[in-house]
Parts: structure tokens; C-alpha cells; sequence
């Protein structure tokens, strides 16, 4: 069992460290309290091949696997989670449903702007009645002479609303006893995208409603063979998980960052306070959780690149990184006392980034059923 990283895998790493310190670092407190969305860092993730990392160059993908994904992800949510979750979204919910299950003239059409971030995708999943109930699907698309007909409502999507939002890939009941995925472009009539919400983190992300009334779409944008939304979403939930597992890690690892910095240089009674066994065990706590963490989301990736089944350690990996997420930003905080509740310093946004993970791509409580079915219990 080989525990170090590739030449491949180091390679992205560093170039998503440097691009994340160098480029999304300076620019976050501000995205943040500005709300703004990070048009000129989506472009150069783009430039940079970051924005298709584990689909084929055939379709403008860097042709990468989904380690090398979960680790462009950890690095960037290190600095920042607004940049990390629009890349992660769009990735494993916007082009992966095409990648798995469009159909090759889907694949040519949307994938190169993806791919190369010119477009972002966004997934239609969550109602206002279909949340960790996810079946529950109340949005409907009834097949007519010119195509399909959608009516509905969506919520808590990301990324469907800014200036480069292609599509949005959304569920739908096509029968009464059948749920089926459909395309949806922006621009489409009959589909709008409502105001963004007002949220607790992530503030420099796109996140809004949408609504769906008399939205005419062709036939052809059917996703995948009628009646298998259901069972293709499920399958889009277990990669999703992985990348934002590797978003829990990530931004563990930027608290204890921060954390250990601040200790080191904050001084009280005439010593640095990371000399104070206090602080000493909670660096040290941290430090252990992360690390075995990180190994739980590798895994998570490797089974999946080696077309093993994935979805138990996928749900451990995002229940474990996300309760690691609220722990290490709650500690981070602390041991900066107060400065750690003033908003100049990251670990204020990272406390209030945290949460969402605990919730997102299904809730804790979510995570416990899959792992105990998968248990078999």
C-alpha cells in the first residue's frame, strides 16, 4: 500500500496551492463581504484545465481522475470555499450528469464549454418538498408534439444564475410512478432564476431558487433513457459526496493553517501561546483528525477510479470531513479569542463556511442511512 501522492498528483497539487495562495488568497475577504462572484477566477481556473479535471480531452476535459480532483478541490477550499464550491458544483454536479449520461451529441455540444469554464453547469435536485426526501419530486414534464413541457420549482441551486451559467440538468416526474432528468439552457423561456439568497457563508457563490412555468424544452434534451432519473441522480450524489469531503478536509486543514500561525506568533504571560498545553491539544487534536480524514476521502476516490463501489466510503468520508469542518473552525476561532470573531481574519469566514457541509449533498442524518444500508442494517 503506496501512501505517496504521484509525480501527476503532487504536480496538481502544487500548481492548485500556488494558484489558490497566490490568486484567490488577496481577493477572498473581500468576494466575501462584497457577495461578488468570482468571475475572473473562474476564467483563469479554466485557462489553468481546472475546470474539467476528471473528464476525457476528447471532450476538453483534462483527462485527469477524481484524486486529482478531490485534490484541486482540498486546496482550494484551504483559502476559500465560495471559489472551491463553484469548481465543485459545477464539476460534479453540472458535468457529470452529461458525462455519464448525455447522449454524444449532449457530450460535443456542452462539454468543451465546460470543460474549459467558459460555461459553468448547474443540477436541479432540491424542492421546496424534496430535500433529504430527494424521491419526492414535485416538479413535472409532460411530453407533447414539440418537446417537453416543465412546470415547477426548484431550490438551493448553485451556480445557475450568473452571467456564464449554461444549464441547469433538473429532475422531474414524467409519469406518475417515473422520474426522468432533462437539460435545461439558460435562456430557455418559461425558466427564471430568482434572486440570490441571503446566506450565512459561501457569500461569493451563486445560490438561488428557480422556477419552471410553461418552460418548453426539445424531446432531445431528455438526459439518459426516460424513467432513470431517479437512479441516475443517486449515482451523481455518491461522486458529489467525494468532492465535497475533500472541501471538509480542505477546509479543516486552512483553520489549523491559521490556527497554528496566529498561536505561534500571538503572544501572552511572555511566550508565544502555542508553547500553553492548552493550545497545544487542540493543534494537536486537529492535526490527528485531519490527516485520517484525508486518507477516508483518498479512498473514497481511489475505489471509484478503480470501478469499485464507492458509496459507503463516500458517505463516511463527507459525514467525518464535514463535522471535522464546524470542530476545526469552531477551535480556529477560539485560539484566536477575539480576533478570531472579527471579520478581517479567515477563520471568521471559515466558521460560517463550515456548516453547509453538514447539511449539502445530503445532511449528516442522510449520510448515517446510506452507511447503515450499506452495512446492511
Amino acid at each position: 500500500m503506496d501512501f505517496d501522492l504521484s509525480d501527476d498528483h503532487e504536480l496538481i497539487r502544487r500548481t492548485v496551492r500556488e494558484f489558490a495562495e497566490g490568486e484567490v488568497k488577496p481577493v477572498a475577504e473581500e468576494l466575501d463581504r462584497e457577495k461578488r462572484f468570482p468571475y475572473e477566477i473562474v476564467a483563469k481556473l479554466g485557462e489553468l484545465g481546472l475546470m474539467g479535471i476528471p473528464f476525457p480531452e476528447e471532450y476538453g476535459g483534462g483527462g485527469g481522475d477524481s484524486l486529482a480532483y478531490a485534490l484541486a478541490v482540498e486546496e482550494l477550499t484551504r483559502v476559500d470555499s465560495s471559489v472551491a464550491i463553484t469548481m465543485c458544483a459545477h464539476t460534479s454536479l453540472g458535468t457529470q450528469p452529461i458525462y455519464l449520461f448525455g447522449s454524444e451529441e449532449q457530450k460535443q455540444r456542452l462539454m468543451p464549454d465546460l470543460c474549459a469554464g467558459r460555461k459553468l453547469g448547474a443540477f436541479g435536485l432540491t424542492e421546496p418538498e424534496a430535500g433529504s426526501d430527494a424521491g419526492n419530486v414535485r416538479t413535472r414534464a409532460k411530453l407533447d408534439d414539440d418537446g417537453w413541457v416543465i412546470d415547477g420549482a426548484k431550490q438551493f441551486i448553485t451556480n445557475a444564475g450568473t452571467e456564464i451559467s449554461g444549464h441547469v440538468a433538473i429532475t422531474a416526474r414524467t409519469g406518475d410512478d417515473e422520474v426522468s432528468n432533462l437539460i435545461v439552457e439558460n435562456g430557455t423561456e418559461g425558466y427564471t432564476q430568482g434572486e440570490p439568497y441571503r446566506k450565512m457563508g459561501w457569500n461569493a457563490s451563486d445560490t438561488r431558487p428557480l422556477t419552471f412555468e410553461d418552460c418548453r424544452v426539445p424531446e432531445e434534451n431528455l438526459l439518459g433513457p426516460r424513467g432513470q432519473g431517479f437512479k441516475q441522480f443517486l449515482h451523481i450524489l455518491d461522486i458529489g459526496r467525494i468532492g465535497v469531503a475533500a472541501m471538509g478536509v480542505g477546509l479543516a486543514q486552512g483553520a489549523l493553517d491559521e490556527a497554528l500561525a496566529y498561536a505561534k506568533q500571538r503572544r501572552a504571560f511572555g511566550k508565544p501561546i502555542s508553547k500553553f498545553q492548552a493550545i497545544q491539544v487542540k493543534l494537536a487534536d486537529l492535526s490527528t483528525e485531519i490527516e485520517a480524514a484525508r486518507l477516508l476521502v483518498y479512498k473514497a476516490a481511489l475505489l471509484k477510479d478503480a470501478g469499485r463501489n464507492f458509496t459507503l466510503t463516500a458517505a463516511q468520508a463527507k459525514l467525518k470531513t464535514g463535522r471535522l469542518a464546524v470542530r476545526a473552525t469552531e477551535e480556529a476561532v477560539q485560539i484566536h479569542g477575539g480576533y478570531g470573531y472579527i471579520e478581517e481574519y479567515p477563520v471568521c469566514r471559515f466558521y460560517r463556511d463550515a456548516k453547509i457541509l453538514t447539511i449539502g449533498e445530503g445532511t449528516d442524518e442522510v449520510q448515517q442511512m446510506v452507511i447503515a444500508r450499506a452495512m446492511g442494517a
